[in-house]
């Protein structure tokens, strides 16, 4: 009923419009919920993912680098929460491109209330809402470590802008790791807590990027196969 009254699709994971890249998970969705136009969630993504206490230079970094890709017509993916995730949304929506929220409870509980207009603004500037679960689900802590990975199947990488050692951004970047995607790190200060977990990423193996077009020219092949 709540899906008919705020036009919420579901799609079921036999359905051609159900994404490809998240059909391929062994643990995919069975079925989505998604407020928006579902045939967003087949275009090419990148997830920008970082600290919920992030610093200014990282909000702002996390801002101009989502909205340079949203403009280049890559839709930012993450998942709402307070910190980078909200400014990577909004960089996207100002840079005039799309952007897609997962989320870890029900469409119908914003998580953190305090983006709840954010939420609001996504879906009226053309962006989705998407949940592996149904309306009236409350945003319980094993919700979020799962949801990370349909936002990370969903993309064609995972950049992270800022994290601490124990971050949830880091098993963003784990996941991405295991499902065959990109993982991008923006380097910081070594005097920076924040930075530490992107460096560690580096470490392991994820690009060292500083510009957008650093990311754009590492996805290039896999945008072009993306557009044929």
């Amino acid at each position: 009923a709540w899906c008919e009254q705020e036009d919420c699709h579901i799609l079921f994971q036999d359905e051609p419009s159900y994404p490809p890249f998240l059909r391929e998970l062994h643990d995919a969705p069975p079925l989505l919920f998604v407020r928006g136009e579902p045939r967003q969630l087949h275009n090419p993504q990148i997830a920008v993912v970082g600290s919920r206490n992030p610093s200014v230079i990282g909000k702002e970094t996390a801002y101009e680098f989502s909205r340079a890709l949203a403009s280049a017509g890559i839709a930012i993916t993450s998942g709402l929460a307070l910190g980078i995730d909200a400014v990577s949304h909004q960089g996207a929506m100002d840079g005039g491109g799309q952007t897609i929220s997962v989320f870890g409870t029900g469409l119908d509980r914003v998580y953190p209330a305090a983006n709840r207009d954010l939420a609001h603004n996504i879906v009226e500037q053309g962006g989705v809402l998407v949940s592996e679960h149904p309306p009236g689900t409350l945003p319980l802590a094993g919700n979020f470590p799962r949801r990370n990975r349909i936002i990370s199947a969903l993309s064609l990488g995972t950049l992270v802008v800022e994290a601490a050692l124990r971050s949830g951004s880091l098993i963003t970047a784990r996941l991405a790791a295991e499902q065959g995607r990109e993982v991008f790190a923006i380097p910081g200060s070594i005097h920076n807590p924040l930075a530490r977990g992107c460096h560690r990423l580096i470490r392991e193996g994820a690009k060292l990027v500083e510009t957008a077009q650093d990311v754009l020219e590492e996805l290039a092949p896999q945008l072009h196969a993306a557009l044929e």
